[in-house]
């Protein structure tokens, strides 16, 4: 077999190559541009392991070694440079490294999506940030009316709040401010319409999202973005490894006697954090348990950390729902104590 380190960059890679029955190296600089890449992964022995680090822009990668025949190893790019020793780093030591991880097969693997999973995730991410440009817009227009005195909160961008707007005397280039505005919101509005029509289409096409719409509060995009996220849950050995998986764990700092819990890491899904984040408060209104768990906290720690809270517990259930197949009801048939027996 060949095993096959590659230091892959944006406009160029550097791998090295080993020939597993030879005991044959050699070390080559490929350039993307034109064939040399596809030429010279041809040319290799099969059957060929291919390891490469976490990164992005890779998919066109993938799809050449899907083609070839070949297997594609991601790894955890931290993890891979914390076993570097050496602090001088180049191309050419860091393919060798990861070809000496496949070689003594500590070559630590992340689960990389499949195809339609990424698609998928392309959807949610579009969507996503053309939210983001959509508030964005929102708050220009607010802070364009309230410079003219004009404070209707979240009534601006209604049919009074519209009529106001437009009518007030503005300079040349704010008035056109405000009219580009105005019409790229209704372009975005049509859009994001548009969106979420295919996300539900898609999350009702899902084997596993419809499960978690069972879950009030709990809609398309929420549920989605859940499934495409995590994947295959079974990979995941307990909540505990999900709740860090998505970066809604508090980070930890202990020391000899001392031992404190800071924020949440944040190193996970930024999307499915701040999707649950949305849904949270949707959930917590129709759920008595969520409910009681926001307002118990709030007084005790604030909204923040209340949210947070609710966000956390929202995504082990809807966890719970995958690994053991199970919708809303049987959750919380499962949450109830057994009735008792009577004597007699």
């Amino acid at each position: 077999m060949t095993l096959v380190g590659c230091d892959l960059h944006t406009r160029k890679q550097q791998v090295a190559a080993l020939d597993t029955e030879t005991g044959e190296t050699h070390e080559r600089q490929l350039v993307h541009e034109g064939s040399a890449v596809e030429e010279f992964y041809a040319a290799l022995p099969c059957p060929v392991t291919v390891g490469i680090e976490s990164t992005g822009y890779a998919i066109w990668f993938h799809a050449l070694m899907h083609r070839l025949g070949h297997t594609v190893l991601v790894g955890d790019a931290p993890k891979i440079r914390a076993m570097v020793v050496r602090k001088t780093k180049t191309d050419q030591r860091d393919a060798r490294h990861l070809l000496d991880l496949l070689r003594h097969d500590r070559f630590p693997t992340v689960w990389v999506p499949d195809p339609a999973t990424r698609d998928l995730r392309a959807l949610l991410t579009h969507r996503r940030r053309l939210v983001r440009i959509q508030t964005m817009l929102k708050n220009g227009l607010h802070a364009i009316a309230l410079n003219q005195r004009l404070a209707r909160g979240a009534k601006l961008l209604r049919h009074d709040g519209l009529a106001q707007l437009q009518a007030l005397p503005l300079p040349p280039y704010t008035a056109q401010r405000r009219d580009h505005s105005l019409e790229l919101l209704g372009t975005l509005h049509t859009k994001i319409q548009q969106l979420d029509a295919a996300i539900a289409t898609a999350a009702l096409a899902h084997p596993d999202a419809p499960r978690l719409l069972t879950h009030p509060g709990v809609g398309p995009l929420t549920a989605l973005a859940t499934v495409v996220v995590l994947g295959p849950v079974t990979r995941f050995a307990d909540a505990k490894h999900v709740v860090s998986y998505v970066g809604l764990a508090p980070s930890l700092h202990a020391s000899a006697d001392k031992y404190r819990l800071g924020h949440i890491t944040k190193q996970g899904s930024s999307l499915l954090r701040w999707v649950l984040g949305q849904a949270a408060p949707h959930a917590a209104r129709f759920d008595a348990d969520l409910k009681r768990t926001y307002f118990t906290l709030r007084q005790r720690r604030g909204r923040a950390k209340a949210r947070v809270a609710v966000t956390r517990k929202l995504l082990v259930r809807l966890f719970i729902m995958l690994r053991d197949h199970i919708d809303y009801a049987e959750f919380r048939r499962r949450g109830r104590p057994p009735a008792p027996v009577s004597a007699g």
